[in-house]
């Protein structure tokens, strides 16, 4: 099973002078049996109008995927928490939002939305610009997780986590615990916003494939993980150089369960 986690940055090049390229061209020549994708649009205009989460499953051929907006609106700008049917999954929303997505090629049996809230606060963060980085003071957004329990024994989640010290942990191990509910062997994909492999000393979990992932032009750390509860065998996957985000994304090819 190959599985992908990559923040797409929207489907943007890493800093606005860069060329755009289509999503279509990219994720239909992508290998993957599972992904997972944070930071996507739909029906933003600075997008076209894309729902990008199901352009990239026409794109890769699959069948099974999931959209989970975690704002309506646009980020950096004017917006507000999903209510009521514009927090489902797949469903069809007029509104522009923005969010996270799992796409599978491999049958879905259940799907699950899990809330995970957000900081308060804020913090200044490195944005791209045509001058370079620059600071820049950014609010918290919601954050959500979405699940698959796939027929294939693996119930596998995805998450862009908060980048709000502290807040990210406990978000991580609200995921950790829904999950043990839940049957199956676990992954987790996503940008966690947890450097220096955190994520496998604060908690049981592993780190499947160990990459600097951020930034994409001279990665410096890793952001982006896929992690799992049980022990596997795995062999982490070179990817080739894209042209949009300003992570790399993260590729493992899980072999098996080790007993």
């Amino acid at each position: 099973m190959k599985v992908i986690s990559w923040n797409l940055l929207h489907g943007q090049p890493p800093l606005p002078q860069g060329p755009s390229t289509d999503l279509g061209s990219i994720f239909s020549n992508l290998d993957f049996d599972l992904l997972g994708v944070q930071e996507v649009d739909e029906n933003q205009p600075r997008t076209d109008g894309a729902r990008q989460v199901e352009e990239i499953a026409q794109a890769s051929g699959a069948k099974n995927w999931a959209y989970a907006r975690t704002l309506i609106g646009t980020p950096g700008g004017v917006w507000r928490k999903p209510v009521d049917n514009e927090a489902e999954l797949q469903s069809s929303q007029s509104s522009p939002s923005y969010g996270i997505g799992m796409i599978s090629k491999l049958p879905v049996k259940k799907w699950h939305r899990l809330e995970l809230g957000k900081a308060w606060i804020g913090m200044p963060l490195a944005i791209g610009s045509k001058k370079g980085m620059r600071l820049m003071y950014i609010k918290d957004e919601p954050r959500v997780c979405i699940i698959a329990e796939l027929e294939n024994g693996f119930t596998v989640a995805t998450t862009h986590l908060s980048f709000v010290p502290f807040m990210n942990y406990f978000q991580l191990r609200k995921i950790q615990k829904f999950m043990a509910k839940l049957p199956g062997t676990h992954l987790l994909l996503g940008d966690l916003n947890l450097g220096w492999n955190l994520p496998e000393k604060l908690t049981a979990w592993r780190t499947l494939g160990i990459r600097n992932t951020y930034p994409s032009w001279k990665p410096a750390i890793q952001f982006d993980y896929i992690m799992s509860k049980e022990e596997l065998d795995y062999s982490q996957i070179s990817l080739a150089k894209m042209a949009i985000s300003d992570h790399i994304p993260l590729a493992v090819e899980i072999k098996k369960t080790i007993q």
